[in-house]
């Protein structure tokens, strides 16, 4: 469990378009997984974690998941980042970031990943990082790039989406130094523009300026995005 007050920012802001045939409309992390929203699960992960603080990145229909989560939920207390436009991963990001003064968790909406925090946030000091990832251990897949791993865990480069027998991908929880996005100017000498993507922007170009180091987790793994998957977590998580 944490033993820090590390808030955590959970990317909720997904129109979910690729569930478009199985759910109705609405965010991406509010599909029903039985009588309870995905996010709910999340929720529930995150307390058992011990963290404390969520600030929730929100756009799309961000009133449907206030309502329902409010200031408080599962004894968590709740700030909402409210993108009035789509700011993509990294404009959402860097809007919940201002909000806090420290370092944070950053996690998908739309995904699960049972990551112990405490051991990554652990192992992200021990590496003076400025970001690490939890990474996951796949096999027979296409869906998801790969990530290359070298000595002392560094993040040596990002792969595309391709066929591959095994691999690690990104899972898609983070730590980031509350200093990261200083630095990234700092290195691009101009501001950051208010939509980009994390991935792209930060993670890929900025590799070989930064210190990313990736972790292995062995913990179960969903992501919801496609509708097999949507269908599978119904039953993982009765």
């Amino acid at each position: 469990m944490i033993e820090t007050s590390i808030p955590a920012i959970v990317l909720a802001g997904g129109l979910g378009t690729r569930l478009r045939s199985v759910i109705s409309d609405m965010p991406k992390p509010m599909a029903p997984v039985g009588d309870k929203p995905f996010l709910h699960f999340i929720f529930q992960y995150l307390q058992k974690q011990g963290i404390t603080d969520v600030v929730l990145s929100v756009g799309y229909k961000s009133e449907m998941i206030s309502d329902f989560f409010g200031e408080k939920y599962a004894g968590i207390n709740i700030r909402y980042a409210v993108e009035n436009e789509p700011l993509g991963t990294g404009g959402g990001i860097a809007q919940a970031m201002a909000m806090i003064d420290s370092d944070a968790f950053v996690l998908n909406g739309d995904t699960f990943f049972d990551v112990d925090l405490s051991d990554l946030y652990s192992f992200y000091k021990k590496r003076n990082a400025d970001i690490a990832l939890a990474l996951r251990r796949m096999y027979h897949f296409d869906r998801y790039g790969t990530v290359e791993v070298g000595n002392h865990d560094r993040v040596l480069q990002f792969h595309e989406k391709q066929y591959r027998n095994e691999g690690l991908i990104n899972g898609g929880v983070y730590v980031l130094s509350k200093d990261l996005f200083k630095k990234v100017q700092a290195e691009e000498e101009t501001d950051l523009p208010q939509k980009f993507s994390f991935e792209k922007d930060i993670l890929e170009k900025h590799l070989n300026h930064l210190h990313y180091h990736g972790k292995e987790f062995k913990g179960y793994f969903i992501d919801i995005g496609i509708p097999e998957d949507y269908q599978k977590a119904q039953e993982d998580f009765k």
